[in-house]
């Protein structure tokens, strides 16, 4: 005989839901912070790398892929962090699927890294004749009057 099984409870969709959404985004945000050393490193490295992304003398477009670029690491590590706390949280013994998975995780991040490469060393090489001259770090900018 087989047993039912009662239906999954129906999640709440409104508004204060997405309050304690948001509030747990950033209870995580913090917790990576305290507690990941590698995610602390990835931020500094967006924040270094953002105003350049800003300043280049590259189209909106460019812009925003090379930010973005720069977020998918972030993401990456964060979800990297998510899959080994659960793992160590579920056993801290040597197990071969959860090596796999920590492994995977680590991958994730490394392709993050290895795409930001590419994507800045091709919008770097498409613009270089710009980026070479600095005419763009003039002071003052010439769309000041």
């Amino acid at each position: 005989m087989s047993e039912t099984i009662p239906p999954p409870e129906t999640k709440r969709r409104d508004f204060l839901n997405f309050f304690h959404s948001v509030r747990y985004a950033i209870e995580g945000f913090w917790a990576a912070l305290r507690h990941e050393p590698s995610f602390r490193e990835d931020l500094i490295f967006v924040a270094i790398l953002t105003p350049f992304a800003v300043i280049l003398p590259v189209n909106a477009v460019s812009t925003a892929v090379m930010i973005a670029s720069l977020f998918i690491i972030v993401i990456a590590e964060l979800l990297n962090s998510a899959i080994e706390w659960t793992i160590d949280d579920i056993s801290l013994a040597k197990r071969p699927f959860a090596k796999r998975a920590k492994d995977m995780g680590s991958a994730a991040v490394f392709i993050a890294y290895i795409n930001c490469i590419v994507v800045w060393g091709l919008i770097l090489y498409s613009n270089w004749g710009r980026i070479a001259t600095l005419e763009f770090l003039t002071w003052p900018p010439p769309f000041l009057p």
